[in-house]
């Protein structure tokens, strides 16, 4: 079974890959989001020519070839190209089997636990607290993410007093019975990160992610080892030798892979299986709702060492507007606090037409 055709529908933000074999079978994917129309221009120009008329079921093998015969580009946009086609593939596979991805990976659809996971910055503690507290009772979460610090910050805060307002704040506003994350992005030197940590496991925070430069693996395991709260991190990361030593050194307690980012399901799995060997838990970055929070659904319906939570994103189209429209019906929806891995083949879900119909189009194929 050979690959015939490769097909990408592309918006700035939003770039999804069909993959057709030479008997006619199919399968979608995605390109990692954030400047899809770029990643889908790295798809036809340097992932095409390597995987055009290769077995269509050997995933490792194309994904090892497209990076050993671009190894002039090992670079951010090569992977989030590279894993349009992964995913694409995997889907293929689950239609042809008649399985859902999560069963081809050795787990079963099940419900997962999920967080709710906040984007924003330019919100009050006070309106993030209340919203918070809609979404608990609206939709059952019981656990939620927010942001302290500024992006990139160099211990900034979004506005003087941000940080030391919020976290009592929420914790305030929810109780003690339900998990609270944060996410740094970045914002801190180990002194403050340090500093910070202490303000959260004073309010019973559980997860502190990314709380330093996150290339500077060195400040991020000397705050992992000051504080007894998870530090984790990892998203931004696509090479596979900087995950081997970010493990072995352990920078963090918790890794965080995005599967878009680091080129598709083969790949995080093998980062996955790192972590599992080091004795680490793997909870995937999904911080939007394309595919990729569906890829990662699935993922953690397979993998021995998945964390306790899913990511999902509560912005809607005031943050994202390029969310809207996507799917013929979602697959995100929520109960108890919980979403459930489809049982259909593949993904498990249908990319609207009239999206479709809409995005800018471009094919390679073998003719």
């Amino acid at each position: 079974m050979k690959i015939q055709r490769i097909e990408s529908f592309c918006t700035a933000d939003v770039g999804f890959v069909r993959v057709t074999t030479d008997d006619g079978a199919s399968g979608w994917g995605q390109v990692s989001t954030y400047h899809a129309d770029i990643s889908a221009l790295v798809l036809h120009r340097q992932v095409a020519p390597w995987v055009l008329g290769q077995n269509a079921l050997d995933i490792d093998a194309l994904v090892d070839r497209v990076c050993e015969c671009e190894h002039k580009f090992p670079g951010s946009h090569l992977y989030r190209a590279i894993g349009g086609i992964d995913t694409a593939l995997w889907d293929l596979r689950g239609r042809l089997e008649g399985k859902p991805v999560c069963a081809l990976l050795g787990g079963a659809p099940r419900s997962l636990r999920a967080y709710a996971s906040s984007m924003k910055r330019d919100i009050t503690p006070e309106q993030e607290a209340d919203r918070f507290v809609r979404l608990r009772w609206d939709f059952g979460f019981d656990a939620f993410k927010f942001r302290v610090g500024a992006e990139y910050g160099h211990d900034r805060d979004e506005w003087p007093g941000r940080t030391e307002a919020i976290v009592p704040a929420v914790r305030r506003a929810l109780g003690d019975d339900v998990a609270l994350l944060v996410d740094a992005n970045s914002c801190y030197s180990p002194q403050r990160a340090i500093e910070v940590g202490q303000l959260l496991q004073a309010h019973g925070v559980c997860h502190f992610e990314e709380p330093c430069p996150y290339w500077e693996l060195e400040q991020t395991r000397q705050v992992r080892e000051a504080l007894a709260i998870d530090v984790t991190g990892g998203e931004q990361d696509n090479y596979l030798p900087l995950w081997r030593h970010m493990i072995e050194m352990r920078a963090v307690d918790v890794v965080q892979p995005d599967v878009c980012y680091l080129g598709g399901i083969a790949r995080t799995l093998r980062v996955a299986r790192m972590a599992q060997a080091a004795g680490l838990p793997c909870t995937p970055h999904s911080a939007n709702l394309s595919l990729v929070t569906l890829f990662t659904m699935h993922l953690l319906g397979a993998i021995p060492n998945a964390g306790p939570y899913l990511e999902l994103s509560i912005e809607g189209p005031d943050y994202y507007p390029w969310q809207e429209g996507l799917f013929v019906e979602s697959p995100y929806a929520v109960r108890n606090g919980q979403v459930r891995i489809p049982d259909a083949p593949g993904w498990g879900v249908q990319i609207h037409p009239d999206w479709l119909a809409r995005a800018a189009y471009r094919v390679s194929d073998l003719a």
